[in-house]
């Protein structure tokens, strides 16, 4: 077994390291498996609930950055994210197989969360749409800890019988966020098909 020793000064100077990034780069700042040890879902927020702006993150830099359309920050031309938006981390959907070349994207339904947080979520669906002639899956998930979760669903039945309206929400919201008839609704999948979806894309 190995010696070690404390280091006041180097413990210190570590911490003053991590203090000096954003809260961001320090939950980024190492790879993010798919899956938490308990199962659940890692999910990296984008775009908090509410939000008009949309924010992509730069792996290159490691920043959470304005996406933009002729050099302009681009904003939903409709009304905000009804929920956090994001993405699965270490998951790729490779264009080889017919993904569209980015991470998973999911929707948390639940409270406003600052960019670059990470949050354990369930999936209590999988919205299946058709974006520019090509699938586009969103994987729908609740946060794991209750207090974020205001609904208190942990699956698709839940969400059919308990909240389908808050459903129903959400798919007009995709429908019609892009512009008259630019998205088309293919249907919806319960959480099976959501974590059937992730391994599919997971990153071996």
């Amino acid at each position: 077994m190995r010696n070690f020793s404390f280091r006041p000064r180097a413990a210190w100077m570590l911490l003053a390291a991590l203090l000096a990034c954003s809260p961001a780069d320090r939950e980024l700042a190492y790879d993010l498996p798919a899956f938490t040890p308990e199962g659940y879902l890692n999910m990296v927020v984008e775009i908090p609930a509410g939000s008009s702006l949309k924010i992509e993150y730069d792996p290159r830099q490691r920043r959470f950055l304005p996406d933009t359309l002729d050099g302009q920050p681009r904003k939903i031309a409709f009304l905000p994210y009804p929920g956090n938006y994001g993405f699965i981390p270490s998951t790729y959907m490779d264009p080889a197989r017919g993904g569209d070349g980015d991470a998973l994207d999911v929707l948390m339904l639940g409270p406003a969360r600052p960019s670059g947080t990470v949050i354990e979520v369930i999936p209590v669906g999988t919205l299946l749409l058709r974006d520019g002639g090509e699938e586009d899956t969103k994987i729908i998930a609740v946060a794991r800890e209750e207090g974020l979760n205001p609904m208190g669903v942990d699956e698709f039945r839940d969400l059919l019988t308990e909240f389908d309206p808050a459903r129903r929400i959400v798919e007009e919201w995709f429908e019609h966020y892009k512009g008259f008839q630019q998205v088309e609704l293919v249907g919806w999948e319960d959480e099976a098909y959501a974590l059937r979806e992730v391994k599919k894309w997971a990153k071996q």
